[in-house]
């Protein structure tokens, strides 16, 4: 009978010593679906701290370098112009963006602006949203984050955030997305827009090749960056 409660003894410890383990994993798990505590290891891990990839933040608005090792200033604000559609965009670019439209239109090229500005927690949305995808698709939490931050920014690496960034598509009824991009990728420079993330230079900027996504940055830089083939880390070392 005594073995018998010495056994009972050692199963409750047992029991003890598992219920601590899995409130430890509860709080962890918790914390990556709902918390921002997440995302400063997100960062770290990223390489967001690297200060080899650091670029002093330029005085001129239009040359804020904003991607995986440079956040956005804290300081930073904008005022915003809300288009058609509801997406909003700085009020400084405005003019520029519904000019190069009205270019687009004229050679028959129909484009919408899809994404605009964003702000830090739709971007967060945005980011979760793209892990829950993968990991959906039998990828694991860690691996989906990775192959997610192609794709999406972190909150605060996000150019979105800035209000200077759009990704642009084909309105579908009346044109194609490859005809969109084409005519972009010759053209916008001419009315102050780069096309941001360029194919061969995601080693760079951090990103994959989007040829939707376009970044407000002036004409004379524009025509300087589109002739010489840069991104914009490039052309900002170069100057």
């Amino acid at each position: 009978m005594e073995r018998k409660r010495d056994s009972g003894k050692k199963t409750r410890k047992k029991h003890w010593k598992v219920i601590p383990i899995l409130i430890l994993i509860y709080f962890i798990f918790g914390s990556l679906k709902n918390s921002d505590s997440i995302f400063p290891f997100l960062l770290e891990r990223n390489g967001v701290n690297d200060d080899s990839h650091i670029i002093p933040v330029s005085e001129e608005w239009n040359l804020i370098v904003v991607n995986h090792w440079n956040e956005i200033p804290e300081d930073y604000s904008v005022t915003l112009t809300e288009l058609s559609n509801g997406q909003k965009v700085d009020s400084r670019i405005y003019p520029y963006l519904q000019e190069m439209f009205d270019a687009m239109r004229s050679d028959g090229i129909y484009p919408i602006v899809r994404e605009g500005y964003r702000t830090e927690e739709e971007q967060k949305e945005t980011f979760y949203e793209k892990v829950q995808a993968y990991m959906s698709e039998g990828y694991f939490r860690t691996s989906a984050e990775r192959i997610a931050k192609e794709w999406v920014a972190l909150p605060g690496t996000s150019e979105h955030q800035l209000g200077i960034a759009v990704d642009i598509n084909a309105d579908k009824t009346q044109s194609a997305n490859e005809e969109v991009y084409a005519w972009l990728a010759e053209n916008a420079y001419k009315y102050g827009f780069i096309l941001r993330y360029p194919q061969g230079k995601e080693d760079i900027t951090g990103t994959s090749y989007e040829p939707w996504h376009f970044r407000y940055v002036g004409i004379e830089h524009a025509q300087v960056i589109y002739e010489n083939r840069f991104c914009l880390e490039e052309y900002l070392e170069n100057d």
